[in-house]
């Protein structure tokens, strides 16, 4: 029996899974991890300890779970990104691995790149205007603030590039995580811009490309004297983790759409050409020569956390509570925008509200209404979608967050949009696994790995309430915008000092 393994390593944890060729899941392992933020803005990784760590923790916990007959065929990677880990000439990490788009420290270089380049020009080149989100400009930001480390950088690693490199010795990056590189990459071509990237990342050798469907490499001795994988055993080229869990759902075909519960909020929906749009991310797709349209909300999950440490309470109590209020949170109305905001607003600066509260709301109201304005984040984000372009035929939630089903019906609501939950929501990993089986020639099909268990229809009373809440949502931000940014800056103030 050929077996396949998928690893992925997300914000606050990872995952692992053993799968065979027909997509039945043999074992599962996860790990928590801390994500560091040692400045306002600021956002970390330690690649040793927690991409290395939790690769070897999970590994060698699925390992044994291999019956005596089972081979093991391939082995599939996604980590959080895009991501910048500057590294020396052997791969060893120069610094803590600087974060995707909650990393909001290269608001500078931002605006020094689209003054140089052309707003107009990144979009039509790179596919995604310039945001926190965007490698390049924290590539210059590294430079200003650390030229030490910078002088030193000879590889430029992403999460799941880091651990193709550490199993097998390979400098490369996956398309699709490089068309996150703006402006270094030129969507139309299919591969780096070398004018754009020297002007970003000057003296920088940039990794060879590949699809997240080819092999990269082999694990070496080492690795697998590390891992206690088999030497020789072959290694996708990996991806973004989104990405890898869109295809883990199924959602392969135009117009689908992925919405992925977690820490943050991520959509990711196929589309058949480039749609670029100043307010979303066009990005090359995970399958040779497709396309994707994505959004992410810088918070989702994290919320839920905060509120759940805030109180006290554990997960199922809230939810609990918040299952028995009703639509509108009794008069509550929250923005979820407590790291700033990704798309459609692409405000670092933004900032959470709360607004309506009384003395007499209740701890399930207040929970609900997190719950609530993070679907209505989600609404703003479809709005802008279609009109980028994109078709919203299917949502697909994946995720966390899907377990309860409270999230997921709040959701549906709020969108007006029916959607499909899979039979398995294990994640990424699970699209790892797959990319690992199609990489090394094996006959998957997705839908018969991970088929749909059930969809959830709109209810239309439901519908009614937030399509009145939804104007003053999209208005709220505009009428705190100035004291949220003035808020942004007083909180970084107060570290400085």
């Amino acid at each position: 029996m050929r077996v396949y393994l998928g690893v992925d390593i997300g914000t606050s944890g990872s995952k692992g899974v053993l799968v065979d060729a027909g997509g039945r899941v043999l074992a599962r392992a996860d790990r928590a991890h801390e994500t560091a933020q040692p400045l306002p803005g600021h956002v970390e990784h330690d690649a040793e300890a927690v991409w290395w760590g939790d690769f070897v923790a999970v590994v060698r916990e699925l390992l044994p779970a291999l019956d005596d007959g089972a081979e093991l065929a391939g082995l599939g990677v996604s980590g959080i990104g895009p991501t910048l880990l500057p590294a020396d000439g052997d791969g060893r990490p120069l610094r803590p691995a600087i974060l995707y788009g909650v990393d909001t420290r290269a608001g500078t270089e931002i605006d020094e790149l689209n003054a140089e380049l052309g707003e107009d020009a990144i979009l039509a080149r790179a596919g995604t205007p310039l945001s926190s989100q965007a490698v390049g400009p924290k590539w210059r930001w590294l430079a200003r603030h650390e030229p030490e480390v910078f002088a030193r950088t000879e590889m430029f690693l992403m999460c799941s590039s880091y651990l193709v490199h550490r199993l097998t010795g390979e400098y490369v990056l996956d398309h699709h995580s490089a068309s996150q590189c703006d402006p270094m990459y030129d969507l139309t071509a299919a591969e780096w811009a070398p004018d754009w990237a020297e002007r970003t990342a000057p003296g920088v050798t940039l990794p060879r490309l590949l699809w997240p469907t080819e092999v990269a490499g082999r694990v070496s001795a080492a690795a697998a004297a590390a891992t206690g994988l088999p030497q020789g055993l072959p290694v996708t080229a990996g991806t973004v983790d989104a990405w890898a869990e869109a295809t883990s759902a199924g959602v392969t075909g135009a117009g689908e759409v992925m919405v992925m519960y977690g820490t943050t909020m991520f959509l990711i929906e196929v589309v058949d050409r480039p749609h670029p749009h100043p307010a979303m991310w066009t990005t090359r797709g995970v399958v040779p020569g497709s396309f994707t349209l994505a959004a992410g909300m810088a918070t989702s999950g994290a919320i839920t956390n905060w509120l759940r440490d805030l109180t006290g309470e554990g997960f199922t109590e809230l939810v609990a509570e918040a299952a028995e209020v009703p639509p509108g949170s009794g008069g509550l109305l929250l923005l979820p925008y407590f790291a700033g905001e990704r798309t459609p607003l692409f405000d670092p600066d933004a900032r959470g509200v709360l607004a309506g509260l009384t003395t007499g709301h209740t701890r399930g109201e207040v929970y609900r209404a997190a719950l609530e304005g993070i679907a209505h984040g989600v609404r703003h984000n479809l709005e802008v979608m279609r009109s980028a372009g994109g078709g919203t035929k299917r949502l697909v939630a994946v995720g966390g967050g899907v377990q309860g089903g409270l999230w997921t019906r709040i959701v549906t609501d709020v969108t007006g949009v029916p959607q499909d939950v899979p039979e398995q929501t294990v994640g990424a990993a699970l699209g790892d696994a797959w990319l690992a089986a199609v990489a090394t020639g094996a006959e998957a099909r997705l839908r018969d790995w991970n088929p749909v268990a059930r969809t959830i229809e709109p209810d239309p009373a439901a519908r009614e309430v937030y399509d009145r809440f939804h104007p003053h949502y999209r208005s709220l931000y505009t009428a705190t915008r100035e004291t949220a940014h003035f808020l942004a800056d007083e909180r970084r103030r107060s570290y400085r000092a």
